[in-house]
């Protein structure tokens, strides 16, 4: 599960992704071919980018929705993966091509996108603090205090 600052790298460097082309490029490494279902032109076609770690290899996240997705087998079909996982993805529901959006609409997309960001980024740094706090409240009693 990828960290704030990768989350934050990604969003910023995700901007460029409404273009399928470009998501499809980022598979050059994908272990996935022929004779399977999640081929890069169909992660691509489902928003994915490729991004793998050196642990996992098979690592792919939506560009908009920011999900992260590990675990591929050979007949997982990214569409249905990514509807199962994130069904109310801005880029799923997208009624239009992105090349047929216009710039309100373009706008719009771009301001839902920013909205997971932040929603993502909060959800995170609110874990940090509740291990925190679980951390001090263990400190606490190590040290004979008790609530």
């Amino acid at each position: 599960m990828a960290g704030i600052d990768m989350l934050t790298k990604r969003f910023y460097s995700y901007s460029k992704m409404y273009s399928q082309e470009l998501r499809e490029q980022s598979f050059v490494d994908w272990p996935f071919r022929e004779e399977c279902n999640c081929t890069p032109e169909k992660m691509a076609k489902a928003g994915f980018v490729h991004c793998p770690s050196q642990n996992e290899p098979d690592v792919a996240c939506c560009f908009f929705c920011l999900i992260e997705l590990e675990g591929w087998e050979p007949d997982d079909d990214p569409w249905s993966e990514h509807v199962k996982r994130y069904p109310n993805c801005g880029f799923l529901t997208m009624k239009k091509d992105f090349t047929e959006l216009t710039v309100g609409e373009f706008y719009l997309m771009e301001q839902e996108r920013l909205k997971v960001y932040h929603r993502k980024v909060c959800h995170k740094k609110m874990a940090y603090f509740r291990d925190d706090i679980d951390h001090t409240l263990e400190a606490l009693k190590s040290l004979g205090f008790t609530e």
